[in-house]
C-alpha cells in the first residue's frame, strides 16, 4: 500500500480499537463503512496477509450491527472475487436474506460447501438465491431439488450454468411429475441423459409433448413412440440422440470391432456409472439393437437385465454390477438381490432368448413404417 494508504490504515486501525472497545452501534457500523471503503478501493492490490487482516476486522465489527448494515456490505463485497473469505461466508449463512442473498446469489469466494450447507439449513428464500448463481456444481443442485420449492426447482432447471449429476437429475423426473412446466423444462436441457430423457417422456401430457416438439424439432420423432408406452420408449429416431451418446456408442462399437469387449468391461462400465456405455456394450454381447437393449434396461424392474445378461453368458457378478448402476442412476426403491440372484441361476439361456425375441418382435411391430 502507498504511504496514503498505510496513513488511511493506521488511522483507522485506532478508530478501529476504540470502536470495538466503548463504541455504539451506529460508530461500529460508520467504522464499518470506512474499513469497507478502505479494502474495496484497494482490494485487487491487497495480498493474501492483508485480505487475512480485512476478514478479522470484518468479522469483529459485523457481530453487533443491525441488519441493514450487514445487508449493505453483503452488497458491497458480492461482487469482488478477492472479498474476504470469512466474511463472505458469515454473511452467506445469516439468517436474514437480506444479508444472506446478495453473496449467495453472486460472490465467486463462497465455496460448494457453504452453499450446499445453506441449501440444507436455510429457508427458501435463501435456496432461492443460490439457484440465481452463474455456475452450480451438480453437488448444489441436488440438494436444490431435494429440498427447494417449486420455483426454487423450476430456477435451478432454468438456469444454464447450473449442472446436475445423475441422482439429480433423476429427482428431477420424480419432481416434475404432474408439472407440465417444470417437465418442458427438464426435457429441454441439452445435458440432459437420455435414459431420464426417455423416464420423463414416459410420464409426459400430451401439452408436454406438443411443446417439447415445437421447441425442439429435432426431437421430435422421440416424443410420440416415447410417451406411448413407458415400456417401449427407446425407439427414438438417431437424430433423438444426444453428442454424449453418440459418443459413448462409438467407442462401444469400437471396442467391440477391435475384439476388445467382453464381460469384465461391461462391469467397468457398470461401476463407473456408465449407463450409456454399458447398455450399448450389454446390446452389442447380446447381439439385439442399442434400442431393445436399451427398453429393457430402463424397464422399472430387473428381468430385462437379467435376460439380457443370460442371452450374453454373463455371470451373476456382473448381472449385480448393472443393477447397482442402475440403483444409484435412479435412486429409486432398493431390488432384492437375493430373489434376483435365485431367478438368475434358475434362468436357463433358452428361456432367455425365447423372451428376447418376443421383446425383437413388440418392436418391429411398432417401430413407424417407413
Amino acid at each position: 500500500m502507498g504511504s496514503k494508504s498505510a496513513a488511511s490504515t493506521d488511522s483507522l486501525l485506532d478508530e478501529l480499537q476504540a470502536a470495538l472497545a466503548h463504541g455504539t452501534v451506529a460508530r461500529r457500523v460508520e467504522t464499518l463503512r470506512r474499513v469497507a471503503d478502505l479494502f474495496i478501493e484497494g482490494a485487487v492490490d491487497y495480498s493474501d496477509q492483508q485480505i487475512e487482516l480485512f476478514d478479522d476486522v470484518f468479522q469483529c465489527l459485523i457481530e453487533q450491527i443491525e441488519i441493514s448494515a450487514k445487508a449493505l456490505l453483503a452488497n458491497r463485497l458480492a461482487p469482488i472475487d478477492v472479498a474476504p473469505p470469512q466474511t463472505v461466508r458469515t454473511l452467506a449463512l445469516d439468517e436474514a436474506i437480506e444479508v444472506a442473498g446478495p453473496v449467495l446469489s453472486r460472490s465467486e469466494r463462497l465455496d460448494d460447501e457453504t452453499l450446499i450447507e445453506a441449501a440444507h439449513n436455510k429457508s427458501q428464500a435463501h435456496l432461492l438465491a443460490i439457484s440465481n448463481r452463474r455456475a452450480l456444481s451438480g453437488a448444489v443442485t441436488e440438494v436444490l431439488v431435494l429440498r427447494g420449492n417449486d420455483e426454487v426447482v423450476q430456477n435451478t432447471v432454468n438456469n444454464p450454468g447450473a449442472e446436475f449429476n445423475e441422482r439429480g437429475f433423476t429427482r428431477l423426473v420424480s419432481r416434475a411429475e404432474g408439472d407440465d412446466n417444470l417437465t418442458t423444462c427438464i426435457g429441454l436441457r441439452p445435458d440432459l441423459p437420455r435414459h431420464v430423457y426417455l423416464k420423463l417422456l414416459a410420464k409426459a401430457s400430451a401439452t408436454v409433448r406438443q411443446r417439447l416438439e415445437a421447441a425442439n424439432p429435432k426431437l421430435a420423432g422421440d416424443v410420440p413412440g416415447a410417451v406411448r408406452e413407458a415400456t417401449r420408449r427407446a425407439r427414438s429416431a438417431p437424430s433423438g440422440l444426444t453428442q454424449q451418446t453418440e459418443i459413448a456408442h462409438a467407442l462401444v462399437k469400437s471396442l467391440y470391432e477391435d475384439g476388445r469387449l467382453d464381460e469384465q468391461q461391461v462391469v467397468q462400465f457398470a461401476e463407473d456409472g456408465k449407463f450409456d456405455e454399458a447398455n450399448a456394450a450389454i446390446a452389442a454381447l447380446a447381439n439385439v439393437p442399442v434400442s431393445t437393449a436399451e427398453n429393457m434396461m430402463i424397464e422399472s424392474r430387473a428381468e430385462g437385465v437379467m435376460i439380457l445378461c443370460k442371452v450374453s453368458g454373463m455371470s451373476w457378478s456382473t448381472v449385480r454390477a448393472i443393477i447397482n448402476m442402475r440403483e444409484e442412476l435412479s435412486g429409486g426403491t432398493p431390488t432384492d438381490i437375493a430373489s434376483c440372484k435365485a431367478t438368475y441361476e434358475r434362468l436357463r439361456p433358452s428361456t432367455a432368448q425365447q423372451v428376447l425375441r418376443f421383446h425383437r418382435m413388440q418392436q418391429n411391430a411398432d417401430a413407424p413404417a417407413a
